[in-house]
């Protein structure tokens, strides 16, 4: 079998068996109530549902989740159908978890979201929107690595086989002219499939010279002395690209479309609220990650992260087309068709309602 075929067929069972990934990080935590998001007193359900279960990561670039969910926004919209939340650490573990009904809406990065969306053969998710911008660099050991070149030999970390970030770095290599074996990371560059949540304790240790990674894994690295050589922006046109998406399992968008167009009435005014709102979004996002992990970021960490990462209500469709043709290019996907990944809809119809531009599908959406 050629090689490419076995680094394809092996990446196709990573993502097809996702508990490998839940027995390392948990299935996704349920949380309890809080207080910002009571069910305000004579509101009613939507469509007659009870609960609608979101999920999302304890990442800054999943901020418009964490903020909407910590104010309140999410509930508020949703009336008395009550939003329930858990919290992941992995993609494939949520595209579990949607699969199964464990969530019907999810925040999650985009390679997820495109292999959930081919290996199911387009019939389990669709996007509905976008959250999220940039937030994405490459941190070294400044004493190690002092230019770009410098990072050929070295080991480099990303937070998972296949993974957003993954798939950047394998691309961004490749573009270097270095060869890496996608598979096992080997090459003129070692790559570290390493979770985000020890990656700076690797970094301390130096079992790594550097990462590619979101925030706000990046600024802690830089906290521990790291040196930001490249932010990956600069490599996208306008310096935009999709790092947080919306998903919805298609049978709940079919059943419940009021209730899916409330939950993006919610990221639309959350997303508004933090333009409008910097410093005190920057607050909640940190507060609902204490309260989610017991532990806030330090300001050292949460003030350069948040800088960072644009929120934005355009999914930014053609740079998923991009990321998707990158992963084909590191050998991690078989090419796949995208068409109807997209359902922008509902979201179009709520921004319209807001006084909003419309965005673009460019060409994915459902026909």
């Amino acid at each position: 079998m050629p090689a490419s075929s076995v680094l394809r067929r092996s990446f196709a069972v990573l993502a097809a068996l996702p508990l490998l990934t839940l027995a390392a990080c948990g299935y996704g935590s349920q949380a309890k109530d809080d207080g910002a998001a009571k069910v305000a007193a004579g509101a009613k359900k939507i469509e007659g549902l009870d609960t609608v279960k979101i999920g999302y990561f304890g990442n800054l670039t999943h901020g418009t989740a964490l903020v909407g969910r910590e104010q309140g926004i999410f509930q508020k919209a949703l009336g008395a159908t009550e939003a329930e939340y858990a919290t992941f650490n992995a993609g494939p573990s949520e595209i579990e978890a949607l699969n199964s009904g464990s969530i019907d809406i999810g925040w999650i990065g985009p390679s997820p979201a495109i292999n959930g969306y081919t290996k199911a053969n387009g019939k389990n998710l669709r996007i509905i929107g976008g959250s999220a911008s940039g937030g994405v660099k490459l941190v070294v050991n400044p004493e190690k690595i002092k230019s770009l070149k410098d990072v050929k030999g070295k080991k480099i970390a990303t937070p998972q086989h296949g993974n957003t970030q993954d798939v950047a770095f394998l691309n961004w290599a490749a573009e270097q002219g270095w060869k890496v074996d996608a598979e096992s990371g080997k090459g003129d560059v070692t790559v570290v499939r390493s979770d985000n949540k020890v990656t700076p304790d690797a970094f301390k240790a130096g079992s790594v010279d550097g990462a590619w990674v979101p925030e706000p894994t990046a600024s802690k690295l830089v906290a521990e002395g790291g040196k930001v050589l490249l932010d990956e922006a600069t490599l996208w046109p306008d310096k935009k690209f999709v790092i947080t998406n919306i998903i919805v399992r298609q049978e709940f968008l079919k059943k419940y479309p009021k209730v899916v167009e409330a939950v993006l009435k919610g990221s639309v005014e959350t997303n508004k609220w933090i333009k409008a709102n910097p410093d005190a979004a920057k607050k909640a996002a940190n507060e609902q990650l204490e309260q989610d992990s017991g532990k806030a970021l330090p300001a050292e960490v949460l003030d350069p992260a948040w800088k960072s990462i644009q929120f934005t209500d355009d999914p930014l469709a053609s740079t998923l087309n991009t990321e998707a043709e990158h992963a084909v290019k590191a050998g991690l996907l078989e090419k796949p068709n995208l068409n109807g990944i997209y359902d922008l809809a509902p979201l179009n119809k709520v921004l319209k309602a807001e006084g909003e531009p419309t965005v673009d599908d460019a060409g994915l959406g459902v026909k």
